[in-house]
């Protein structure tokens, strides 16, 4: 009855003490800058883009002071590993992107997503989204 009880407690605190879950993707993210076609990329100035993720879905948003909020994408998205799989139902500009996924490396450091990818058009990207809320 001991040995059931110390392995018992044992399995209790291995449960504790595990390796932290990360939180994913979960939050609002705000564009920092990054590459293009390995060019840098500045992040707007006078506006400012922000993404938001839920459990599986995400939205993205254009603030500019004065004006309304416009949604420019929605879509659905995957975490596999280090792979973030988004899948746009909804783009307010290039309606070519509906429906296609796109495959990003995805890494977050503090407080920084990191995507990494190419785009259906052939375009090299790697993002940069600051963690904001």
């Amino acid at each position: 009855m001991q040995k059931l009880s110390l392995i018992l407690i044992l399995l209790t605190l291995f449960a504790f003490t595990g390796k932290k879950q990360s939180p994913g993707l979960k939050g609002t993210w705000e564009y920092r800058g990054g590459k293009f076609n390995n060019k840098l990329s500045a992040a707007p100035k006078g506006y400012s883009q922000q993404r938001k993720y839920t459990d599986a879905k995400f939205d993205a948003f254009l603030y500019e002071p004065g004006q309304p909020t416009v949604k420019y994408e929605s879509g659905d998205y995957t975490l596999t590993g280090d792979t973030c799989l988004e899948t746009q139902t909804f783009c307010l500009q290039d309606q070519s992107m509906v429906g296609k996924t796109v495959h990003y490396h995805y890494a977050v450091r503090n407080d920084t997503l990191i995507l990494n990818g190419t785009l259906p058009n052939g375009a090299v990207i790697e993002d940069y989204w600051k963690r904001v809320k």
